[in-house]
């Protein structure tokens, strides 16, 4: 940020340099322009008066005596012009010139002309006799017998020992302007420069600030909100949005680096408990060979099979799960009953239920409209629903599943309710966590938590949600809801 800070102030500091320059050639130019265009008009009849008063030409010829007495005119009215007298095109035929070489034969007319013209209230330049290539300040006038022109009187303003003192006392101006206007002027305005650097540079100095306490470790580093509205405030917008997002994906790297460690301990226990019985039984099988009695084998052999279907469950749900969640799972979707598959689902479990005196009650609207959906994991959802319904009812409980269209969502909804202890309320809103599980220690939910996690995906993949309603003591209901076929039909033309 410092060397940021100088750089700009450099910049700054040329900047002003240059425009320090230019600003005294513009200076000095103007201000030998504006002397050179008043030393004209103020001498613009300079010429014609020394006409009156000692004419050069004599009976066509130059009158060396006149050209004596415009010396002593020149030298009373101005010592510094010059005389030359023209013929009608341009050659010089005499002057009058004090310590200086001529090297022009001839003058441009056309500057005299366009002085003539306007009488000498328009700035013009002419050829200055004693040098090549080079403009003055000039007076001139015609010099006429009757109507003939004998020629020109052209006078330049500027003599040779005006531009050796002019040259001069420019360096000494050049100086004083430097020391006196510009120098002081560059200082103020390089002071004022840096404050004004400083001042701008206050915001970036602080998102800076803040970055690098960030890259430092400070996750919690914030740029301040910023008193402005350019694009310094932007950035410190997207600045602290991004450290929000960088923060927030941390977190949640830690809760599944959690969630990982909690599922190979869920899974490593799940999955020794059905091999140790697999195990268990298989040795005891082997070791008494011959010597088991029929009926006692094939009670071993069906515990085996029991633990064998547990874990290809257990095995087959971690599968799912993972494709859900990878969204490796391939939609599908097909128009039907919903009604049918409730009542089929029902008609699985009624014997499960029954073993452990629960009334399973189903109360299912015959008007359901159609909906669209994967019928083989619409039917993993009611299914996982009601075998965790059954497996938490108590002996003697009821569970009822219940189906309708609800008027004001214009969906249609679907609950499963099941009595018993019910879920405590700081369980809800983790309950479809993917491994979580309620009360561990005390073993209210078996298996890895894969259950409600794989029913939350296959609704989220459908573009739905579920829900669970619990007094903590008497029910759990679970509750979730699919769009008709009319309204599926409605979106797609909108789309």
């Amino acid at each position: 940020m410092k060397s940021l800070y100088w750089r700009i102030t450099l910049a700054f500091t040329l900047v002003l340099l240059m425009v320090g320059f230019a600003y005294i050639l513009i200076t000095t130019h103007a201000s030998k322009t504006y002397f050179l265009e008043t030393t004209q008009k103020l001498n613009a009849s300079v010429a014609e008066y020394l006409v009156k008063e000692a004419p050069p030409f004599q009976n066509g010829e130059v009158c060396e005596e006149s050209m004596s007495v415009i010396m002593h005119s020149m030298m009373a009215v101005n010592p510094g012009i010059e005389v030359f007298l023209l013929n009608p095109e341009g050659e010089i035929l005499s002057y009058v010139v004090l310590d200086s070489k001529v090297k022009l034969k001839n003058v441009d007319l056309e500057p005299i002309h366009k002085f003539l013209e306007t009488s000498g209230e328009e700035f013009v330049l002419g050829d200055d006799p004693r040098t090549n290539g080079y403009q003055t300040i000039f007076s001139a006038t015609e010099v006429r017998d009757g109507d003939t022109l004998l020629g020109y009187i052209y006078i330049t303003l500027l003599s040779e020992k005006y531009e050796e003192i002019s040259a001069g006392l420019l360096g000494g101006y050049w100086l004083k302007l430097t020391l006196e206007s510009f120098l002081i002027t560059l200082i103020v305005s390089l002071l004022i420069g840096l404050a004004l650097t400083a001042l701008l540079t206050k915001n970036l100095r602080e998102i800076v600030k803040t970055v690098n306490r960030f890259k430092d470790g400070d996750m919690h580093a914030r740029v301040p909100e910023l008193d402005t509205n350019s694009e310094l405030k932007v950035m410190a917008n997207t600045f602290n949005q991004m450290a929000e997002n960088i923060l927030h994906n941390m977190e949640e790297l830690k809760k599944v680096d959690s969630l990982r460690r909690e599922l190979i301990a869920n899974v490593s226990h799940d999955l020794r408990n059905p091999l140790a019985v697999i195990n268990g039984y298989v040795e005891t099988l082997m070791i008494k060979g011959n010597n088991i009695q029929e009926e006692e084998k094939n009670q071993y052999l069906q515990i085996i099979n029991d633990s064998t279907e547990k874990l290809t469950k257990l095995v087959a749900d971690l599968f799912e799960l993972s494709k859900l969640e990878s969204g490796q799972m391939q939609l599908k979707t097909e128009p039907f009953r919903i009604q049918e598959l409730l009542f089929d689902a029902c008609m699985k479990y009624e014997l499960l239920a029954k073993a452990k005196n629960i009334d399973l009650k189903a109360e299912i609207s015959p008007s359901l409209p159609v909906v669209e959906a994967d019928l083989y994991l619409l039917d993993r959802v009611i299914q996982n629903l009601i075998d965790n319904a059954v497996k938490y009812a108590p002996e003697n409980g009821s569970i009822i599943l219940t189906a309708y269209f609800c008027n004001t969502t214009q969906k249609v909804c679907v609950s499963i309710k099941n009595s018993g202890k019910g879920i405590p309320q700081k369980d809800l809103d983790s309950l479809f966590d993917r491994y979580y599980m309620v009360d561990k220690d005390q073993n209210r939910i078996e298996g890895a938590g894969l259950g409600l996690a794989i029913v939350k995906k296959i609704l989220e993949i459908h573009d739905s949600s579920i829900r669970v309603l619990s007094d903590s003591s008497t029910f759990t209901e679970f509750v979730f809801e699919l769009d008709p076929m009319e309204k599926l039909l409605v979106k797609d033309r909108i789309n």
